[in-house]
Formats: C-alpha cells, structure tokens, sequence
C-alpha cells in the first residue's frame, strides 16, 4: 500500500480550508484517510499552517512520501522531508 501525506478539502463554498492527511494514494481526495497530522487555512493573513511535526516525521520515516503541495508547507514550517531517517526503537 502506497501511502501519501496530502490535503484534503474542507470548509464551505469560496472558503477552502485544508486539512493535511496521511491516506493510500489510491483514494480519493476527499474519501478515507488514515490519520489527520495537520491544517492549512490560506484565507488567513498570514497564511496559517499547522502540522503535528512528531506525527509528519513518524510517516515519512515509514515510507509516506508528501506531495509537492505538501512538502512546500513543511518546509514553512521547518521540517525537511528529507531527513526523515527511522527513529531508533
């Protein structure tokens, strides 16, 4: 199962709000997803951005692979997609 970090639309007509989510990159955008790590509100001035770092670190380092989209907004943030190397256990 191939597994993405992406955003997925929510929010009324005209005012998207985006939440970031782990899912299997074969459903939809809107459909199920596996864990929501984040939001993303670009109506905000600044834009306003909010991403659970642990929860983004623990899926890329098991393989999610975030979109353009996606790594764009972590950079924001400062995290570094990567340097996702496994956390030791």
């Amino acid at each position: 199962m191939a597994v993405r970090v992406r955003l997925t639309r929510v929010g009324g007509r005209k005012n998207p709000i985006w939440r970031v989510v782990v899912a299997d990159q074969r459903s939809p955008r809107d459909g199920r997803v596996i864990e929501t790590v984040g939001r993303y509100n670009a109506q905000k001035e600044p834009s306003e951005i909010v991403l659970d770092e642990e929860r983004v670190r623990h899926w890329l380092a098991r393989g999610a692979q975030p979109t353009n989209t996606v790594k764009k907004l972590m950079r924001a943030r400062g995290i570094r997609a990567a340097a996702s190397a496994p956390p030791p256990e």
